[in-house]
C-alpha cells in the first residue's frame, strides 16, 4: 500500500502551473448544491413534518444542529480530497482492509434498495397530479428518466439540472411555508434547545436526517468532476459547502413550518411513510385550495427527483472509485470517473434490478441488511473522518482543528446512538 503521509510534500500545497485567478472564473453554484440537495429526500421530509405535528416549533433548533453537522462532515470529506488529490475512499482503505469489507457490500445492497424507494417517491406526486398511470408505471418513467440524464450526460448536465430542480423546490415549499403565515414569536422560541417529553428519538431522528448519508461522501468525487481539484479551491469549497446547507436548512425549516401551521395547529397526523406528504397535499388542498395543494406536489417531486440524480451520479461514483482502487486502477483511471465502465455499471445495477422491488414485496433479508447497514454508515463517516484527517494522511496545514473535532466527536456519539436506536427498530419490526 502506498504511502500517506504528506509531512514532507509541501510541494503539493501550491500548483505553480495553475493560473492564479482561476478560481475568480468559478460561480459558487456547485457541488455544495448537488450534495445538499440529494441528501433531502421524501424520508427527511416525512420525519420533520411528524417533528412539528407532534411538537409545534419546540424541536426546530435540532434542524439547526442537523445542518450545522452536515455542513462539517461535508466540509471534511471536501477537504481532504482537495488537500491530498485522492478520494476519501483512498483515505478510508488507508486505515485497513475491513473499511472495504464494510464499504462494498453496503455500496451495493444500499443502492438495490435505495433506488426502488427514489423511483417511488418520485412516482407519488406524479401519480396524484396525472393518474393516467399506476404508482409503479411513474416510478419506471422516473428511473429510465433519471438514467438517460446520468448515462449521457456529463457532470456539469448534471448541476445544472440539479440547481433548476432546487430553485422549483425551495420557491415552492418556502413560498407554501410563508404563505402559511407562521407565528414568528413561536417560531424564533424553537430556536432555544429543549427536549418535551418522549422527544429524544425524534431529535436525534431530527438532526441525523437532514441533508443525506452515504451521498455526504460523495462531495469529493464532486469536485472532481466540477475541477475543483487541488488546495487552491479550498475556500471556494468551504463556501459552497456553507451556501448550499444553509440554502437546505432553510428548505427543511420550511417543510418543518408546514408541519406545525398546517398539521399541528389543526391536531393533525400525517403517515410515517412517504405518503405521509401525500397526506400533507390533501390538507393543503382542503384547506387553502386544488392550486396550492398541486404546487407542494411539484415540489415533493423536485425534492424526490432532485435525490434519485444526485444519487444516480454521487454513489456511482463512490462504487467506480472503490471497485476501481481495489482493481488497482490508478487515481482518476478514466474507468473510475463519471461515464466510465465501473460508473456504467454501478448505474445499471441500481436502476434496473430494483424495479423488480417496485412490483414484488420487498425481501426480508434485504430490508435488514439495508436498514442496519444504513444505520451504521453516518457513525462509519464521521469515526473515520476524525481519524484520517488528524493523522499524516492529511497535509498537517489543513488538519483539523480543536473545534472541528469537537463537532466531529459529537456527530460520532449522536450517530452511533441514532444508529443503535435504527439497528434495533430494524430488527424488531423484520423478526419481532
Amino acid at each position: 500500500m502506498k504511502s500517506h503521509r504528506f509531512d514532507h510534500h509541501p510541494s503539493y500545497l501550491v500548483d505553480p502551473d495553475e493560473p492564479v485567478d482561476k478560481i475568480s472564473r468559478y460561480k459558487i453554484i456547485g457541488p455544495g448544491l448537488v450534495v445538499a440537495a440529494t441528501g433531502i429526500g421524501a424520508p427527511d421530509l416525512v420525519a420533520t413534518l411528524i417533528a412539528g405535528s407532534k411538537y409545534g416549533y419546540t424541536l426546530l433548533w435540532a434542524v439547526v444542529v442537523g445542518v450545522i453537522m452536515k455542513i462539517v462532515l461535508v466540509e471534511g470529506a471536501g477537504r481532504y480530497s482537495l488537500a491530498t488529490g485522492r478520494t476519501i475512499f483512498e483515505g478510508w482503505r488507508s486505515l485497513g482492509g475491513w473499511t472495504s469489507w464494510y464499504f462494498g457490500p453496503y455500496i451495493l445492497i444500499w443502492g438495490f434498495v435505495y433506488d426502488a424507494t427514489g423511483m417511488s417517491s418520485a412516482a407519488m406526486p406524479l401519480a396524484v397530479l396525472f393518474p393516467v398511470l399506476p404508482l409503479w408505471g411513474w416510478a419506471i418513467i422516473m428511473g429510465l428518466v433519471g438514467f438517460g440524464i446520468v448515462w449521457l450526460g456529463r457532470y456539469a448536465l448534471i448541476e445544472k439540472f440539479t440547481a433548476v430542480l432546487v430553485g422549483l423546490m425551495f420557491l415552492l415549499i418556502v413560498g407554501l411555508a410563508i404563505y402559511t403565515l407562521p407565528n414568528l414569536p413561536e417560531l424564533f422560541r424553537g430556536l432555544i434547545p429543549m427536549l418535551p417529553s418522549g422527544s429524544v428519538t425524534y431529535t436525534l431522528a431530527l438532526a441525523g436526517s437532514v441533508g443525506g448519508t452515504i451521498t455526504l461522501a460523495a462531495y469529493g468525487y464532486w469536485l472532481r468532476e466540477k475541477g475543483w481539484a487541488s488546495p487552491r479551491f479550498m475556500r471556494v469549497m468551504q463556501l459552497d459547502n456553507v451556501v448550499a446547507y444553509v440554502c437546505s436548512g432553510l428548505f427543511v425549516a420550511a417543510t418543518f413550518v408546514l408541519g406545525v401551521e398546517v398539521l399541528y395547529s389543526a391536531g393533525l397526523a400525517v403517515s410515517s411513510g412517504d405518503k405521509g406528504l401525500l397526506d400533507l397535499s390533501e390538507v393543503l388542498h382542503s384547506r387553502y385550495g386544488g392550486v396550492i395543494g398541486n404546487l407542494f406536489l411539484v415540489g415533493f417531486w423536485a425534492a424526490s427527483f432532485s435525490s434519485v440524480i444526485g444519487v444516480w451520479s454521487g454513489v456511482a461514483l463512490m462504487f467506480a472509485d472503490y471497485w476501481g482502487v481495489t482493481r488497482g486502477k490508478p487515481a482518476g483511471h478514466p474507468d473510475t470517473r463519471t461515464g466510465g465502465k465501473y460508473f456504467k455499471f454501478y448505474l445499471l445495477w441500481i436502476t434496473f434490478p430494483p424495479m423488480i422491488l417496485l412490483l414484488l414485496d420487498r425481501p426480508i433479508f434485504l430490508i435488514l441488511l439495508y436498514g442496519v447497514l444504513g444505520a451504521l454508515f453516518m457513525p462509519f463517516l464521521a469515526v473515520t473522518l476524525l481519524w484520517i484527517l488528524n493523522t499524516d494522511r492529511t497535509p498537517t496545514c489543513w488538519r483539523n482543528g480543536w473545534l472541528t473535532n469537537l463537532v466531529l466527536g459529537i456527530c460520532t456519539v449522536l450517530f452511533v446512538t441514532l444508529g443503535a436506536i435504527q439497528t434495533y427498530e430494524v430488527l424488531a419490526k423484520v423478526l419481532g
